[in-house]
């Protein structure tokens, strides 16, 4: 399937023929997926089988960036249409300031974020490119990513196991405060 004009017309069907897709192989870039089939970002993770994602409410993403600048380095990734930017290092903690969460001092990774824009935190953990990925997604209020932060890897590219512990530490606190989005 190359686009959305060649999908059955009726958004159910889209959705139950992407479901159909990531139940068979749930690897695959999500932004892509999301624009072949027509769907949102978050409609493409929620077509994921159950085991390979979470959901939480965005008004918890504040504590869920504070807890992930304590993993060490991550990789931090914006994807649009045009580019695919990414940043390794390690997460600084932020702080509220001018209507923003902002993050900096030392790490390459810093900037502004607009977390009042954030609705939807997703735990995804799936393969990718034939390796298990793990992914703390942070979507808008249309469903869109604004950013993802990724777990670590070491230099022969396994998945740091101190930092896969305090995904599913941090994806289950969240969970158990009762605030699915």
């Amino acid at each position: 399937m190359n686009n959305a004009a060649t999908l059955p017309e009726t958004d159910a069907t889209r959705l139950d023929a992407l479901r159909a897709r990531l139940a068979d192989d749930p690897s695959g870039v999500l932004e892509i997926l999301a624009h072949e089939y027509g769907v949102s970002m978050k409609a493409v993770i929620e077509c994921l089988p159950e085991t390979c994602r979470t959901l939480v409410a965005g008004a918890q993403a504040e504590a869920a960036l504070l807890d992930i600048a304590a993993w060490g380095a991550v990789t931090v990734l914006v994807h649009t249409q045009d580019v695919i930017l990414e940043c390794k290092g390690p997460l600084p903690a932020g702080r509220i300031a001018h209507g923003f969460y902002n993050i900096g001092g030392g790490s390459p990774v810093s900037g502004h974020l607009r977390l009042d824009r954030c609705q939807t935190i997703a735990f995804v953990r799936r393969p990718f490119m034939g390796a298990e990925s793990y992914s703390v997604n942070f979507l808008n209020a249309e469903g869109e990513a604004m950013f993802k932060v990724f777990v670590g890897r070491d230099e022969k590219r396994v998945l740091l196991a101190d930092q896969v512990e305090r995904f599913g530490a941090l994806r289950d606190r969240l969970a158990a405060a009762g605030a699915v989005a």
